[in-house]
Formats: C-alpha cells, sequence, structure tokens
C-alpha cells in the first residue's frame, strides 16, 4: 500500500481534522512526504465522490460539494438513539444464552426486563424464537443485529470468559476500589 492510500485510509477513519504534524507522527513519515501524498491523493480523487478539505488547520475527508443536495435527504433521515444500559445488558444476554426467554434474563440481570425486551424486539434487534417447555417466549437475535455488529453468525462473538476476571484480577479491582474509596473519604473530611 502506498503512502497516499495509507493517508486515505487515515483520514477516513479520523472523526475530525487531522493537521500534517499528526499525520507525518502516524505514518513515520516527514511532513513534505504526507503533503505530497495528500496531493497524490486529490489527483487521485479527481471526478470522484470525496475530496480532501483543508479544515481548521488539518486536512479531513468529505463529500464531495455536488453531493450535497442528496447528502442533506439521506441524514435528514430519523437516527436511531443509542441503546439504554438496560436494553444494552438485555441485548448481550440474549446474544450470548440465545435462546433465551424473558425470566431468564430477569434472573440474570436482577430486574424486571419488560421494557427492554419491547424496545429490542420493536428495534428489530431480536424476535421470538419458540416457547421454553414452561411457555415462556424465547429470544434470539435478528440478522440486523448480526449486521450491525459486523458479525457473520453469533458464533463469532467475543469469547465471553474475556470479561470475566482472574482471582487475581478481582482482588487487584476489589483494593483499587478500597483504595480510591478510602481517598475520596480523607478528602471529604479534610474540607
Amino acid at each position: 500500500m502506498n503512502l497516499s492510500a495509507h493517508l486515505e485510509a487515515l483520514l477516513f477513519l479520523a472523526p475530525d481534522p487531522v493537521s500534517i504534524e499528526e499525520l507525518a507522527d502516524a505514518l513515520q513519515v516527514g511532513e513534505d512526504a504526507v503533503t505530497q501524498a495528500c496531493k497524490e491523493l486529490e489527483a487521485d480523487l479527481e471526478g470522484r465522490g470525496l475530496v480532501i478539505r483543508r479544515i481548521a488547520g488539518g486536512l479531513a475527508l468529505a463529500s464531495h460539494p455536488d453531493a450535497e443536495e442528496a447528502a442533506r435527504r439521506l441524514l435528514a433521515r430519523p437516527r436511531t438513539p443509542a441503546l439504554t444500559p438496560a436494553q444494552a445488558e438485555t441485548l448481550a444476554i440474549v446474544a450470548y444464552l440465545q435462546p433465551v426467554s424473558r425470566p431468564e434474563v430477569a434472573r440474570i440481570r436482577g430486574v424486571a426486563s419488560e421494557s427492554a425486551t419491547s424496545a429490542l424486539v420493536e428495534r428489530g434487534l431480536i424476535e421470538e424464537a419458540g416457547r421454553s417447555q414452561f411457555g415462556a417466549v424465547l429470544y434470539r437475535t435478528t440478522a440486523l443485529f448480526l449486521k450491525l455488529f459486523g458479525l457473520d453468525s453469533p458464533e463469532e462473538l467475543p469469547d465471553i470468559a474475556q470479561w470475566d476476571p482472574s482471582p487475581e484480577e478481582a482482588t487487584a479491582l476489589r483494593d483499587r476500589l478500597l483504595r480510591a474509596g478510602e481517598a475520596r473519604g480523607e478528602a471529604a473530611a479534610a474540607r
């Protein structure tokens, strides 16, 4: 991959304009090399849907000005709000334990999950997958869930054990929390 292709990748990933200095540092080349790569990239993008813009002291990839009207229509569509913590917890439980019933989700979370489950069904992230032996509706993730999370199948979910702390990690975390609590208590007492 040449330098202008690397530059394109960095500008694509950057949420804000990036200075020549920052790009040179990330690419581990001189600023002159970045400037030359920028010129090459601009030439490669000629007649395409993207342009390089110089904004706020940096460079950014942007849509071509000719696409502005269509972009406004596309971006004017209502956005799906982020998941609430309860919805995220419920979705994680369904994803890892599917098919799973709402009573099982509530038992694991320690609180009722009707609202979160209903919201996830409405958003198309989970769906009914039959009934348990006790008659409760079972839920599983949908194709939309897989698409949004970049998965081909639920088996591609990260190993849940990676978030389960070892006994040593749990002890270290407990100690850090106790020290932080003590420090906060001492600071409050000093006021």
